[in-house]
């Protein structure tokens, strides 16, 4: 019911702020002198539904994509002593967090890696590799599955996705907004619009859209470091610090795929303005 009254209080708040902002600075009124007949409060309601539909319909969809994409074994009798461990372990740590049990998989990948997805803290989803199973000890291990667990009961998918739901109104908002601009003070389109208002709508939305994920990948390093504290709280300092420590020394091995990485507790070699999560130095030396 929260996360509900979040998402729409958090569409609201974005309109009504867009909306007051173009009143106070009269920009509203700037447009009309300059014959720029553009309604701005249809073209808010637009790109909020725009904006929010591709960001919730993504995290509705987030659990089977995941399963589809990442070939995701998930146990549902356990058939050796590895799944039975790893189910007694991600159900008690639900328990601890206040959460319900999730779903537990397995996919087949060298990295040592884990996600954790879901639409809802008490329907998700929390699968590690392979690679992850063969090369961390038991301790390390369930500290990587405390971390993923933490990030369901932080509900930082539906943050996630709230977030992306609010910079997208922004990206579409302001890049039609700038195209019509580019289209009726410029080159002095009075009907409809002209080949420059599609050009420079698709030119700004892409540069803001870089600009967006920006503040999307920041978020994204903020919350890693909230996972990491949940994931010692429900193991400890120490082991949490030591499987980071063997992320670290496996940095080198090969990656998860580049449509899991938002997923996932490692990041890749990417500029750090775009990275979803912060060097492992940052988070070992936050923890301790």
């Amino acid at each position: 019911m929260l996360r509900i009254a979040l998402f729409i209080g958090t569409n609201i708040a974005i309109m009504a702020l867009l909306s007051i902002t173009f009143s106070l600075f009269g920009i509203q009124g700037l447009l009309a002198q300059n014959g720029v007949d553009l309604d701005l409060t249809a073209l808010l309601i637009y790109s909020g539904v725009i904006g929010f539909s591709g960001a919730i319909i993504s995290l509705l969809l987030s659990k089977m994509l995941a399963k589809k994409s990442m070939g995701v074994h998930v146990i549902k009798q356990p058939s050796n002593a590895t799944e039975q461990w790893l189910l007694r372990t991600v159900q008690r740590q639900a328990k601890q967090a206040g959460i319900g049990m999730p779903e537990v998989g397995i996919f087949d990948h060298p990295s040592l890696n884990a996600f954790a997805t879901g639409w809802n803290k008490n329907n998700a989803l929390v699968a590690v590799s392979t690679g992850l199973l063969q090369g961390m000890n038991e301790r390390e291990a369930e500290a990587v599955l405390a971390h993923e667990v933490s990030h369901v009961a932080n509900g930082d998918m539906v943050t996630m996705a709230l977030l992306q739901g609010v910079v997208n109104t922004f990206v579409v908002f302001l890049s039609r907004v700038i195209g019509h601009i580019v289209d009726r003070v410029v080159f002095r389109v009075e009907r409809g619009h002209g080949p420059a208002f599609w050009i420079v709508s698709i030119i700004a939305e892409m540069v803001l859209g870089v600009l967006a994920m920006m503040i999307v990948m920041w978020f994204s390093r903020r919350r890693e470091f909230r996972a990491d504290a949940g994931g010692a709280a429900l193991t400890s300092k120490q082991d949490m610090a030591a499987a980071l420590m063997r992320l670290k020394q496996n940095q080198n091995a090969p990656q998860m795929p580049d449509e899991m990485a938002a997923f996932a507790i490692s990041a890749g070699k990417v500029q750090a303005l775009f990275a979803s999560h912060p060097p492992l130095e940052k988070r070992i030396e936050a923890l301790r």
